[in-house]
């Protein structure tokens, strides 16, 4: 009889299921998965920008509001699934890959858009040098923007190698009670660590029974559209009644749309020209850390093109994800792949893997790509 790992221990229980064979689009799921979740969060991100700019609402603010309760929990989920191989390396190894290397790319591109975005308007306040300084020291422990993803994914790494020792379900039911407070500090760490952590940890925790249900959907494609039709209608109705937020609601809502999200991504990975999707998740913080810069730009040529807001907002938000993987491709060509790829002066480990650039050569002198942070 096969030896099933207890769900008691996460560690060998991911580790059993990551060992056994399956299907390559079985595994790419999480690509696909990926991909749905950025292109949301870049669309929140370029509606609110154009609802901003013209002082109007559009049609696409439904579809952003759809999405408000699975964006973010998906991907804190998926970041969770692969923890445990992580958790089984030494300190070191682990601190340089799930601190250090988040720490560099949040330093370099929060100085970026300190310098880019807020100096001009410090200035204009009068702020003066000290004042300047305080403010950017500040944004080391309080982001401002979305940076604040990879600002967060440290902390709850550190946290999940911490309480290791620490019964799942225990934790399980700290991090559901922590989210249940709806923290509200203003400050951004005690805020999304209750609003987040708890996906992030189920994802930890929960990995084998996460692909249990990616093979069953890959395995039974009928039966699993009928549940997503049935989760879109339940997930559309609690949003229009304005429950989502609710305590305890937000939370089941979190749980349902991550997993429709994951079914729908399986079943995508079936089909040869959704490719593109499956790109988009490989490289999601790249355009990540790119559609704040190039939606400004993006808005503001298309704005006298488009006079209907939501379609504004759905061309520019394509617009920005191409845009964003182009400035990538570009950038790491240039000197300026400092802000894609880490120096291994960054690292503080020895082992050398050798990088890989997007056409699989050597890399050279950097190390550690941005697009191997998840």
């Amino acid at each position: 009889m096969e030896h099933v790992a207890s769900p008691r221990d996460p560690d060998r229980a991911a580790a059993a299921v990551a060992a056994k064979p399956r299907p390559l689009a079985r595994v790419e799921w999480v690509d696909y998965a990926k991909g749905i979740c950025i292109f949301f969060v870049v669309m929140l991100h370029v509606n609110d920008l154009v609802q901003e700019r013209t002082h109007a609402a559009g049609w696409l603010a439904h579809v952003v509001a759809f999405a408000l309760p699975f964006r973010m929990p998906d991907f804190f989920l998926i970041a969770g699934l692969f923890v445990s191989s992580a958790l089984r390396r030494p300190w070191r190894h682990y601190l340089d890959r799930k601190v250090i290397h988040f720490f560099y790319f949040y330093a370099v591109w929060m100085t970026l858009e300190f310098v880019v975005l807020d100096l001009h308007h410090l200035h204009a306040l009068h702020t003066g040098a000290p004042g300047i300084a305080l403010t950017y020291v500040r944004r080391f422990a309080d982001p401002a923007g979305p940076l604040w993803f990879i600002h967060i994914l440290p902390v709850f790494f550190v946290l999940t190698r911490l309480t290791r020792a620490v019964p799942p379900w225990l934790m399980w039911l700290g991090a559901v009670a922590l989210h249940s407070l709806q923290i509200k500090t203003g400050w951004h760490v005690p805020d999304q660590l209750g609003a987040r952590y708890v996906y992030f940890y189920s994802g930890y925790v929960l990995a084998p029974r996460v692909f249990r249900i990616a093979e069953w959907s890959y395995d039974r494609v009928p039966a699993a559209l009928a549940l997503l039709v049935v989760w879109a209608l339940g997930n559309g109705l609690v949003v229009a009644a304005g429950w989502s937020t609710l305590r305890f609601v937000s939370l089941a809502l979190g749980y349902a749309g991550a997993l429709a999200v994951i079914t729908t991504a399986v079943m995508l990975s079936k089909l040869a020209w959704t490719r593109p999707l499956r790109y988009l998740g490989q490289h999601s913080i790249v355009v990540y850390l790119g559609d704040v810069g190039v939606s400004m730009i993006v808005v503001s040529l298309l704005r006298p093109l488009i006079a209907d807001v939501g379609t504004l907002a759905l061309v520019s938000t394509v617009a920005t994800v191409v845009g964003a993987v182009v400035l990538w491709r570009v950038a790491i060509r240039t000197p300026a792949r400092l802000l894609y790829e880490r120096p291994r002066r960054w690292r503080l480990t020895d082992d050398r893997e050798p990088p890989r650039s997007p056409q699989g050569s050597a890399a050279g002198a950097v190390d550690q790509p941005i697009t191997a942070m998840m």
